[in-house]
């Protein structure tokens, strides 16, 4: 064996991640995402925020919000309004705990093990992106029973509100890469959360996810107006109702999750490949 052969470095076993067939790739995100479903029942309290969020939430702010801005006594009115809001919180919120993980998993060393195998490295992403997927869908039943049981009115129909929710799966989906970049990018999940919390205060309540807009400032009701969780509530809300211009907000929350699955999804990527 010449010295050459010695000293050659050596190849990660996934270099060739582009020669993985569609199957085999499918295939690593079933395990990958098996194995972190496994994580979830050896960690239960793993599940606490998915449970517990929803319901704190919608007592919270139909209690505190609901009186001053329905009237006293009326907060089954404001029950209807908040809760197609609150699906798209509830999305972000899951969204920013994904970058967390994975910055939590590159520190435990869970991903440098995951890069030297012969997969997809894009697999171990999407694979943790499906479960938060699953965890988010739990979430907005909880949400949907507490709705109901104070007193939420839907006059849509059943595929309206799949629809809704549907809608809310997918826009929650696309926030994952842009926290997932914020994890790899970030040294510690403190500061993810801490720079998460930063812009998602702004989004939430910036938005007509609460309240409607109609009574904020000029030009926080012009913020308002671009900010894709308002797009996303009312679309929800017009879903909800069965009625209302529902095209329009729908569309720009599709656009908006496409466009930031285009632009975060590959840097993420890359990012995961070239994190040390």
């Amino acid at each position: 064996m010449s010295a050459a052969t010695l000293t050659a470095p050596a190849r990660p076993a996934n270099d060739g991640e582009g020669r993985i067939g569609l199957r085999a790739n499918l295939r690593h995100i079933g395990a990958l995402a098996r194995r972190n479903m496994l994580q979830i029942k050896q960690d239960p309290e793993s599940m606490f925020d998915v449970l517990l969020m929803p319901i704190v939430f919608t007592l919270l702010f139909t209690y505190v919000f609901g009186g001053a801005i329905s009237g006293k006594g009326n907060q089954q009115e404001y029950v209807s309004y908040l809760i197609p809001g609150l699906m798209a919180m509830n999305g972000m919120n899951i969204a920013m705990a994904v970058g967390t993980g994975v910055n939590e998993d590159f520190r435990k060393g869970v991903m440098d093990r995951f890069r030297t195998m012969p997969i997809a490295r894009s697999s171990v992403l999407i694979a943790k992106m499906v479960v938060e997927i699953g965890r988010m869908m739990v979430a907005t039943a909880i949400l949907l029973v507490m709705g109901f049981i104070l007193g939420m009115s839907v006059d849509g129909s059943v595929f309206h509100v799949l629809g809704a929710v549907v809608l809310s799966l997918v826009f929650g989906a696309s926030l994952m890469w842009i926290f997932i970049l914020l994890g790899l990018a970030m040294k510690t999940p403190q500061a993810v959360q801490g720079l998460a919390m930063i812009v998602i205060m702004p989004l939430q309540f910036g938005s007509s996810i609460f309240t409607p807009t109609s009574s904020m400032p000029g030009w926080l009701e012009g913020f308002t107006k671009v900010n894709p969780l308002s797009n996303l509530a009312d679309a929800s809300r017009h879903l909800f109702s069965g009625h209302g211009a529902v095209a329009q907000p729908v569309l720009i929350t599709l656009a908006w999750a496409v466009a930031i699955t285009l632009v975060t999804a590959p840097l993420a990527v890359r990012k995961f490949r070239s994190k040390t």
